[in-house]
């Protein structure tokens, strides 16, 4: 299964200028790659951003690849319509496993 993870009010917050890493998240990504699950990480900010960010929280090796975030995407569908792709915000995600995420 493949997941795309976001940086930004996912795997960190920020308060003013600090940046505080969302530990229940980040675990949670932990067991997502040791469950067997593809992860990307991608951000507005850039691939060199997320590369950088999953170091700081020492999770750099859960992913495949580090991309920026989509400006446009050319699909003969649009996103709403993606049979097999669901959106999780991140607060939802505590105590799930890979399992969880698998569609009927």
């Amino acid at each position: 299964m493949i997941f795309f993870i976001d940086v930004d009010g996912t795997l960190v917050t920020t308060v003013g200028t600090t940046r505080i890493p969302m530990t229940d998240v980040i675990e949670h990504v932990r067991q997502l790659k040791v469950d067997g699950a593809q992860l990307y990480l991608w951000s507005a900010g850039g691939a060199d951003y997320c590369r950088q960010t999953a170091i700081e929280l020492g999770i750099e090796e859960c992913f495949v690849a580090f991309l920026p975030k989509p400006r446009v995407m050319i699909d003969d569908q649009e996103m709403q319509d993606w049979v097999f792709c669901t959106t999780f915000h991140p607060s939802t995600c505590a105590g799930r496993t890979l399992n969880d995420y698998l569609m009927p």
